[in-house]
């Protein structure tokens, strides 16, 4: 069972491929939507070596720290080899 909790936003290392990815104006959106409603979805991360790996939710954590928080909310899930 996953538990939600805080994670610093400073630990999170997000991989280079999915930087490319990054959508600005989706960061906004999520961004004015996350000051009116807070964080609604947690992020998912996995350990990494120094700190957590971002697996899901890049944008809503860019939108948080386009904010200037400090913590996300997220689960932290075990990946497993396949």
């Amino acid at each position: 069972m996953l538990i939600k909790k805080p994670f610093p936003i400073a630990d999170i290392r997000v991989p280079g491929k999915r930087k490319k990815t990054l959508d600005p104006i989706k960061v906004q959106e999520i961004a004015e939507d996350m000051l009116e409603n807070g964080q609604l979805t947690p992020i998912r991360l996995r350990n990494g070596k120094s700190g957590y790996v971002l697996i899901e939710g890049f944008h809503r954590l860019e939108a948080l720290r386009a904010l200037g928080e400090d913590m996300v909310d997220g689960y932290l899930v075990h990946a497993q080899l396949h």
